[in-house]
Order: C-alpha cells, then structure tokens, then sequence
C-alpha cells in the first residue's frame, strides 16, 4: 500500500484542542488537512501510531479520513506570531502527517443523543482494544459525525507499549481493561461478529505492508540506530509480531469487553 504525499502551502490555524498542537494546513493538491506534527512532544512515535492504527481501522470498515504524508518546508508560518507555534514548525520541516480535514463535523457526543448501530460500534470497540487505544472516552471521543456517518480520528495515543520496546511483546496478550471507559461500548452488542470479522481481514502480509509504510527516520527518532539498539527493520519486526499475537488473543480482550459491556448495561 502507499500513502499519498502532499506539501504545506499555507498554515490556516492551530486546532487548540489537542495536547500535540495540531493545525489546520492548506496543500498544494488545494485541499485542507489537519497536520500531526513529528515534532511535537510526543514525538515521531505517535505518528506512527496515528498510520498504523488508522489503516489498521479503514481495513477493518470504519471510516477514517485519508491519511498523507505531509512535507513541511522550512518557509511555513515564518510569519507565524506565536512563538510556541514557530518552534513546533522549526522541528517538523520534513516529512510528516497529516489526514483530510471534514468541514463541518462535529464531535460525537452521546449527552446530545448521538447514538452507534450495533456492528459499527462493535467493530470499534474491537478495533481499539486491538490497537490499544486509551482515547475513546465519553470525555474525549475522537469520533466525528459527519454527513450523518461517524468518523474515527486521532490514533496518536494507540500501540502505547511501543515506547518500551524492551516490554512490547510481553503485553501484547493484554486483555485491554481501559475497554471498560470506550464511548461506544453500551452500543457493542456484536463483539464476536466484530472478531470474526477482523480477524478474516488483518491477515499478517496486510500487517507487514502497513508497517513498510512507516517511515524509517519515524522509528529510529532521526537517528541511524534507535536510542534501544535497534534497526528500523528490527523494529517493524517487532510490530508485526506484537500484532500477530494480539490477533491470535482476541479473545481475551473480547471476553473483557463483554465483561464490561455487562455492568454497563
């Protein structure tokens, strides 16, 4: 698979809500795209969690806006008034990421009567607890409703275990017990469809070609060897079996969804 790339013409706006600074950015193919910065705090490891997580989502059926790589050139918001903004600029000039902006969306908000179907909202669950993903709570959706359809953004926060790689692989079987705060949980009442599913779709050679996609300064922070010793290689190779055996113990974090789903409802 490739993922298209598109260059930064123009800084629209800062988008204040989330921790990394993210922004709105014009391209030259005219469209608009919210840009995830690589040199944001949470560094390059979060946009590799954004890609694989987001494609590992759109693979399964759910709809996520088109991700890009963005390239981001040195003369971008030079203008820029805020200083935190222009420093954030400065340690992105280069590759980056950036998915399509959906104007008009608005956040998914269970308080204002917004409301999941049953396979939708299974699939979901699935796909979080899957990728790990801490941030799909009540408090903080990242689930847009757009032209009546719900988008799933913001995967920066998923794979959390890869920022120690010395202990990846030994949570990789993890039943996913922050399941229990998922925002569209009271919905997942198909969860062992939503197994099926999935687990017919991510085969290993899908997996492995998400993961060469990834690019190699992205896994070794800029830097010829990782800070761990490893190569970006050895890294994906990682990845690619943390991911196999978390397919192979779905149903533990199945089961632990259900579990949760039980008290809720």
């Amino acid at each position: 698979m490739e993922l298209r790339t598109v260059r930064a013409t123009q800084y629209v706006t800062a988008l204040r809500e989330g921790g990394s600074l993210p922004a709105i950015v014009a391209a030259d193919d005219l469209g608009l795209y919210v840009l995830k910065f690589r040199g944001a705090g949470q560094g390059p490891l979060a946009l590799v969690a954004e890609l694989v997580a987001g494609e590992i989502g759109r693979e399964l059926g759910l709809n996520v806006p088109e991700l890009v790589f963005m390239e981001v050139d040195s003369a971008l918001g030079r203008n820029e008034p805020d200083q935190e903004i222009r420093d954030l600029l400065k340690a992105s000039v280069g590759l980056n990421l950036a998915l399509d902006f959906l104007p008009g969306a608005t956040m998914f908000d269970p308080a204002a009567c917004d409301a999941a179907d049953a396979e939708t909202a299974s699939m979901a669950v699935w796909f979080d607890a899957f990728v790990m993903n801490v941030d799909r709570t009540p408090r903080n959706a990242n689930l847009l409703c757009w032209h009546r359809e719900l988008y799933f953004i913001d995967h920066g926060a998923s794979i959390y275990v890869h920022h120690d790689w010395e202990t990846m692989l030994e949570r990789a079987e993890s039943p996913f017990r922050e399941v229990k705060h998922h925002v569209l949980l009271q919905w997942a009442s198909a969860l062992e469809e939503a197994d099926e599913r999935a687990r017919l779709r991510l085969t290993t050679e899908w997996i492995a070609e998400i993961l060469e996609v990834v690019p190699d300064k992205w896994l070794l922070r800029d830097t010829t060897q990782g800070r761990d010793g490893l190569s970006a290689g050895e890294k994906r190779a990682v990845y690619s079996d943390f991911f196999s055996r978390r397919l192979k113990a779905s149903a533990r974090f199945v089961e632990e969804a259900n579990r949760a789903r039980s008290e809720l409802v």
